[in-house]
């Protein structure tokens, strides 16, 4: 298979421009043209090549890519390029944005011109600003040659880069990656625009009454109390910061206050409602969103935007302004957004779920063999934690009992204390005393007492990580610690970084003593982030979740397309005289256990609908 590396220079201006538009949006746009395109076969040279649209297509119908791996720097723009304007399909797609980001973390400026800095490849070029607001035909032939060289520079860096950081990665993972692109490069979903459109006036209405039936006007917004109240009123627990100029805890309720900006996102839109209006923002996440939806349907398919190797974890993440990873999923209301998304006619959607994934691989890797056990016989543990926690036979457990035991398992898997338990609980709706959630807690950590010994082990970790001390870690020596990384291997082959990690010694106060205690922080692009034994089990279950995810994705994508990922769940798009065979074939693929985790109990759900907000 020839690797063809390949990069488009494409017209832009102040207004027209991938930093104001998204790249579906940018790429679809009546404005949109390509100047020129540079295209490398192997290690041969870089072919320059600007014409009209019809030309640059012929031209580029002259390479076999029905054998061909495609390679870009961020083959979201360029493999849509060429799918979507020239027609062109290549055998496989692969991307050193997407190494880049699993090879060298997600901290770290993965920009092509970072990166050619970084391995001393050489030097980005910066002919791109001189042709601002330039069509082809406004350049003169030098300054379209010197804008070819340019391109050339960048395809060259591609494949230079690709050679350097690509020798040696998993072949796995550039399956994935190939995965991933194509449900963005290829889309085959569709929206329904009735359905959009009649959500876009129900979320409006719907906004305006909930701040009418409140009563609220600009005094309740901005008093900090009065807008915490309507906060917990939802069952959000107000954020809070130490004030700079008092040294006491106050609301943290300002533009620049990240937990604050998060609820912008959070999944009741009444939250969102209520926090934009405290902004000053005219329209709410699901407004904006819901509108993109609108605009996206009346261009084309959807294509779905899903970030490779987005998070510290290696979990994929949202892209392109549409964010599909946190959707919402709850009331008639809220999965409007879910259910507008469609497959082509005589085709439906099947998702498949891994049940509990996270509380599974907790247990396995810390030897929890009760756990284990239920696990493997399928019973309920929510409800076994119930029981234990209130003293009563499982059959006697309520609903709301079991929720409580949910939580349980779900939260103090990684150490949660008791106050920050009663406040998870609480944004549920849940209301549980101080003094009863130590109560909780307690019970918790003496049923499951390997669990709290894997989180005194991975704190051992992070303590010889810090010094440089290269030693195994976890069930059978699972995860292998590079010392010269700072990072953790995961069975993937890929890296769990924790940049400049260290330990400085802090003054913290124990039952009113002062007492000298080390915290732990690494690097990250917010700033240094605070790591413990608790904390960094979650990061590897998350992290183990996610390798097992992309072995099931793969196995899948052998017979079906594979549409969307999203947390520990899988899309296809399917015939539907398939529909039950490929529900069945895709619920065995869930349920297939790596190598490396042969006696990892692990479980599934499915559904099938003719919209993605159905199958759930």
């Amino acid at each position: 298979m020839d690797l063809i590396t390949i990069d488009f220079e494409t017209y832009y201006d102040k207004e027209f421009s991938l930093s104001k538009m998204t790249t579906e949006e940018y790429i679809r746009d009546p404005r949109f043209e390509v100047i020129g395109v540079g295209v490398k076969v192997n290690n041969n040279e870089t072919e320059w090549a600007s014409g009209t649209k019809e030309q640059t297509k012929a031209f580029l119908q002259t390479f076999n890519w029905q054998e061909a791996m495609l390679l870009g720097h961020n083959v979201m723009f360029d493999g849509a390029i060429a799918n979507w304007i020239f027609d062109v399909t290549p055998r496989a797609y692969t991307d050193t944005l997407c190494i880049a980001r699993a090879v060298d973390g997600v901290e770290v400026s993965a920009s092509l011109h970072a990166l050619a800095e970084r391995y001393a490849l050489g030097t980005k070029g910066t002919a791109v600003s001189d042709a601002l607001g330039k069509r082809r035909e406004d350049f003169s032939e030098e300054e379209l040659s010197r804008y070819g060289d340019y391109c050339i520079n960048d395809v060259e860096l591609t494949y230079a880069l690709f050679k350097k950081i690509g020798k040696g990665f998993p072949r796995q993972e550039l399956k994935l990656i190939d995965l991933t692109l194509r449900m963005f490069v290829d889309p085959v979903l569709d929206l329904d625009l009735g359905l959009l459109e009649q959500h876009l006036i129900e979320t409006r209405d719907h906004k305006d009454k909930l701040l009418g039936d409140a009563g609220v006007d600009k005094k309740d917004l901005m008093s900090n109390p009065k807008f915490a109240k309507l906060l917990e009123g939802f069952g959000v627990i107000p954020p809070t910061k130490i004030s700079l100029t008092t040294d006491k805890e106050t609301f943290a309720f300002a533009k620049s206050d990240e937990d604050f900006i998060a609820l912008t996102n959070h999944e009741n839109p009444s939250v969102q409602t209520l926090v934009a209006a405290r902004l000053g923002n005219k329209s709410t996440l699901e407004e904006t969103r819901t509108q993109r939806f609108i605009d996206i349907s009346k261009r084309g398919l959807l294509p779905v935007p899903v970030k490779y190797y987005a998070a510290h974890t290696g979990r994929w993440g949202g892209d392109d302004k549409i964010n599909l990873q946190n959707l919402p999923s709850r009331g008639t209301h809220g999965k409007k957004l879910k259910r507008s998304i469609i497959p082509p006619p005589e085709h439906s959607l099947i998702e498949a779920d891994s049940a509990q994934i996270e509380a599974r691989i907790l247990a396995w890797l810390a030897g929890q063999e009760n756990l284990i056990d239920a696990f493997a016989n399928n019973e309920d543990v929510y409800v076994k934690m119930a029981a234990r926690i209130y003293g009563k036979d499982e059959a006697d457990v309520t609903k709301e009992e079991r929720f409580v035991g949910k939580t349980t398992i779900l939260g103090a898997g990684y150490g949660m204390g008791a106050v920050k338990f009663k406040d998870q609980l609480k944004t549920f709706g849940v209301d549980m005393e101080l003094a009863e959630a130590r109560r909780v807690i307690k019970i918790y950590r003496e049923a499951n007492y390997n669990i709290t010994f894997l989180w005194r082990d991975a704190q051992q970790t992070i303590v010889n990580l810090s010094r440089g001390d290269a030693v195994s870690f976890g069930r059978d020596d699972l995860l292998s610690v590079d010392a010269e990384r700072c990072a953790l291997e995961l069975p993937s082959g890929l890296f769990m970084r924790y940049e400049d990690l260290r330990g400085d010694t802090i003054l913290t106060e124990f039952d009113g003593i002062p007492t000298q205690t080390v915290e732990y922080t690494y690097k990250t692009r917010r700033g240094r982030t605070r790591i413990y034994g608790g904390k960094a089990i979650e990061n590897v279950c998350q992290a183990l979740a996610r390798c097992i995810i992309g072995e099931q994705m793969l196995e899948i994508s052998k017979r079906y397309k594979v549409v969307l990922t999203v947390h520990d769940s899988v899309v296809c798009c399917v015939p539907d005289e398939e529909v039950e065979e490929a529900r069945s074939y895709m619920e065995s693929c869930m349920r297939m256990v790596p190598e490396w985790a042969i006696d990892l109990p692990i479980d599934c759900e499915s559904g099938v609908g003719k919209s993605y907000g159905d199958c759930g």
